[in-house]
């Protein structure tokens, strides 16, 4: 509240490039913080997604490899540049794209690849990104659930060409809305930064397309005081998960999250899976967690391939990984609002629904 009077006292509520003097802050706090070299702000999540396409030069005729257990931003992004999302299936364990999927899409049209960071879980990114080089292939990490995620002792959006963040209110970290892309490339923060900006150069002088993608200085101010408080909350998240994971250890009726070796979960949620469930049996067990008070909830109950808008629009395809997934998991709260009696009510609820 204090960093918000001060932007209101100063009257600089946003800029007409973008990049008033909290955004610039919190940018280079940002990308510090991530282990990129730049960080452009934008005002939300999905934004950054397709103003990296953008940079990327996807358009018209190209095609964009994405996972389908994800929001539906993830694809909406590629669809508004004119490509083709292609739909990839999963790994059972991870639930992020697979890698043997990915390969098997790769054509002459492809142009990008987005590996979305799934509940907090970065994706196999190296053998992503050695794929994505055979084949001269944009890689754009969709981390909007993942800030502060690590693998293999680097952060999540220091790991593809470039990467995506949301701030919305429910993330890690929020700003409200919001959003982040990072990169260690010039030029592709050269791009960003005129498609923030209605493609402007200079003042009324567009050189290329673009959009008012700008993050308003309220919003920056925000966000630079929740990065500080980032480690904090994932300290808070992790201890969360930590004791959900041992209270079922060894419940056979459902699939705990697997971190693998190398890998720091940002726990955005624990997803759990029921085993052998139809998606009715899981609607059962969700609803006797919620009359409980515990707000589970299922990210996601419908694929985007599944989508009306998309099965409409592009190739049909079967992700059986993925539609199975969509009809098992449960996704419970490990917030740091949580107090010692609310995860123990998160417990109690699950064993009394599963068992």
């Amino acid at each position: 509240m204090r960093a918000m009077a001060k932007v209101l006292r100063s009257g600089i509520l946003t800029d007409k490039r973008g990049s008033g003097p909290c955004v610039t802050k919190f940018e280079n706090a940002f990308s510090k913080y991530v282990g990129a070299r730049y960080a452009v702000a934008v005002n939300n999540g999905t934004s950054a997604l397709h103003a990296a396409l953008l940079a990327a030069g996807v358009g018209l005729g190209d095609e964009v490899i994405v996972p389908s257990l994800t929001f539906v931003a993830t694809a909406e992004a590629v669809a508004l540049t004119g490509a083709t999302p292609v739909f990839v299936d999963i790994d059972s364990q991870s639930y992020c794209m697979a890698l043997p999927e990915v390969k098997e899409a790769i054509n002459a049209r492809t142009k990008a690849v987005i590996p979305v960071h799934l509940y907090g879980l970065t994706a196999d990114m190296d053998p992503i990104m050695e794929l994505a080089r055979d084949y001269g292939l944009v890689v754009i990490e969709d981390a909007a659930q993942a800030h502060g995620a690590e693998y293999n002792g680097r952060k999540a959006g220091a790991l593809g060409d470039m990467a995506c963040f949301s701030f919305y209110g429910s993330k890690n970290m929020t700003t409200g809305e919001g959003g982040m892309i990072t990169t260690n490339s010039r030029e592709f923060l050269n791009d960003l930064g005129l498609i923030r900006n209605h493609g402007e150069e200079r003042y009324y002088q567009s050189v290329t397309l673009g959009h008012n993608y700008r993050m308003p200085e309220l919003e920056a101010a925000i966000g630079f005081e929740q990065l500080h408080k980032l480690p904090h909350f994932l300290e808070t998240r992790r201890k969360n998960a930590k004791t959900l994971l041992d209270a079922f250890d060894g419940l056979n009726k459902i699939q705990p999250p697997l971190i693998p070796t190398g890998y720091k979960s940002a726990w955005y949620v624990f997803t759990l899976r029921l085993k052998g469930a139809n998606a009715a049996k899981r609607n059962k067990a969700l609803n006797r967690i919620r009359e409980r008070r515990v707000g589970a909830q299922v990210y996601y109950p419908i694929p985007v391939h599944k989508m009306p808008y998309y099965q409409n629009n592009f190739p049909q395809t079967r992700l059986p990984i993925t539609e199975t997934a969509c009809r098992q998991v449960i996704s419970l709260p490990v917030h740091p609002s949580l107090s010692e009696n609310d995860i123990n009510r998160v417990i109690s609820a699950v064993k009394a629904a599963v068992t």
